[in-house]
């Protein structure tokens, strides 16, 4: 077998400052290929066939990327991760013919930045290159974030000193630079898109577009084309190609809110498409590939939506990598003067005002239950700074004439399951405004098409639902 310094490759043409890419690999060919097309993405690239050249190689100096191989002829690649600490910071991609979904969450949960799968795409390869970051600096963007929390109560897109969203902080701190699948659970208004965005901005696709879906906004009938796109002809209506989430999102993150309304069916084409990276246009067989990160979100208990055929139980696991779930605005109710005066700077930004508010107001807003999170507190903000005569905003302007405390208006027995609860706060708020659906839905902060679903569900007669 060669020395490891007889199968060093390197460019001689780089820089010796170009970042370096140890290639894991126990096939030749295959790796002298891997090395052409990463050094054409200005790296330089050294090649080991083993374990024991890969150690050899970090020993002798730090790359900035490992893409490294599963199967070796002396372990596995996975043996590595273990490792890392010896050789300092780097980022590890993991190439593997044999990759199941649990071999590759593991990898992802060890650290691995990335999976590839063979024979490897040259155009995924040079995706996931470009994301490659450099982990000190990500580890100084996340202190500085967290200094940024501690000191203002500010944590990218998101707001609050409380102790339950610190925790939320750290694990958008622990899987903002992995390519994991993120699940996020909680409330309609809690801040769930708020959570994807700042996990998007700190990844290494924070570059390319974060698009956010509503899932449960879209007509059933329109959704499949709305995700997968559709080729000019291929329905009534279609006089053009029409390019669909996926396509957009392509080198970006993907958000799909209130995932567990989207039809049954498309579940089963959206479980293809994270298994494969492949999808086809509506009225097209030819297969597009796509490279995007998912985060989910649900404001349904998962488990009940499993359980009650809502989400594919496979598509769960899929989705369910890593699950971070957003504490309602009751639950933290020392944040709401945070909450309130950041929107109201930005209302007085926006209008040339300087309105305050006054301590009877903070007071008010902090007695509050919010059923409907931040959201409603954002709504109320923006009508109390509407009612307000002077520059003082006054507990007068903030009338909670229409949403009521839970505990005024629905009992909730200890052990009462989060289904049955949203239930009861549903059907508590529609009778609370005398049956309007439409008020109804922007008091719980959920489209109206949800509602109606829930309705449906709960057997109540409702009129058709709005398609968009």
């Amino acid at each position: 077998m060669a020395s490891p310094g007889n199968r060093a490759v390197e460019s001689s043409a780089a820089s010796r400052h170009a970042p370096l890419a140890l290639i894991v690999e126990d096939e030749r060919d295959a790796a002298q290929a891997l090395a052409e097309v990463i050094r054409a993405e200005g790296f330089r690239t050294a090649i080991a066939g083993t374990l024991a050249e890969a150690r050899q190689q970090l020993v002798l100096r730090t790359p900035d990327v490992v893409l490294l191989d599963l199967i070796l002829p002396d372990g596995n690649g996975m043996e590595l991760f273990g490792e890392r600490d010896e050789f300092g910071n780097v980022e590890v991609v993991l190439m593997t013919g044999h990759a199941t979904l649990e071999t590759s969450i593991q990898a992802l949960r060890l650290g691995a930045a990335d999976y590839l799968i063979k024979p490897v795409s040259p155009r995924q390869l040079k995706s996931v290159l470009n994301r490659v970051g450099r982990p000190a600096e990500a580890r100084a963007e996340i202190a500085g974030l967290q200094h940024a929390a501690d000191r203002e109560g500010r944590f990218g897109h998101l707001r609050g000193r409380a102790p339950v969203m610190q925790l939320v902080y750290t694990q958008i701190g622990r899987v903002a630079g992995t390519a994991v699948t993120v699940f996020i659970v909680g409330e309609s208004g809690a801040g769930k898109e708020l959570v994807a965005q700042t996990i998007h901005d700190l990844s290494r696709r924070r570059k390319a577009q974060f698009l956010a879906v509503n899932c449960g906004a879209i007509s059933p009938q329109l959704i499949e084309s709305e995700m997968f796109g559709h080729e000019k002809g291929s329905f009534t209506g279609a006089n053009r190609q029409h390019r669909g989430f996926f396509e957009r999102a392509n080198g970006g993150t993907l958000f799909l809110d209130e995932v567990t309304e989207m039809p049954p069916e498309l579940q089963v084409k959206l479980l293809r498409v994270l298994e494969t990276g492949t999808f086809m246009r509506v009225g097209s067989d030819e297969l597009q590939e796509t490279d995007v990160r998912i985060i989910a979100a649900t404001n349904r208990d998962p488990a009940q939506a499993v359980a009650t055929g809502k989400l594919r139980e496979d598509l769960f696991y899929r989705l369910n990598v890593f699950q971070i779930r957003v504490p309602p605005l009751r639950d933290r109710l020392e944040d709401v003067e945070l909450i309130a005066l950041h929107f109201l700077d930005a209302l007085n930004a926006r209008e040339g005002g300087s309105r305050k508010l006054a301590t009877c107001a903070i007071e008010k807003l902090a007695q509050y239950a919010w059923p409907g999170n931040v959201r409603e507190l954002r709504n109320v903000v923006q009508r109390a700074y509407i009612m307000a005569d002077g520059e003082s905003i006054t507990a007068a302007c903030i009338p909670f004439d229409a949403p009521v405390r839970i505990s005024q208006s629905v009992t909730v027995p200890v052990g009462t399951t989060v289904a049955e609860m949203e239930r009861q706060l549903i059907l508590a708020t529609l009778d609370s405004v005398k049956g309007h659906k439409e008020k109804a839905a922007e008091m719980l902060g959920i489209s109206a098409k949800t509602l109606y679903n829930r309705l449906r569900e709960y057997g109540r007669e409702v009129a058709e639902a709005p398609t968009q």
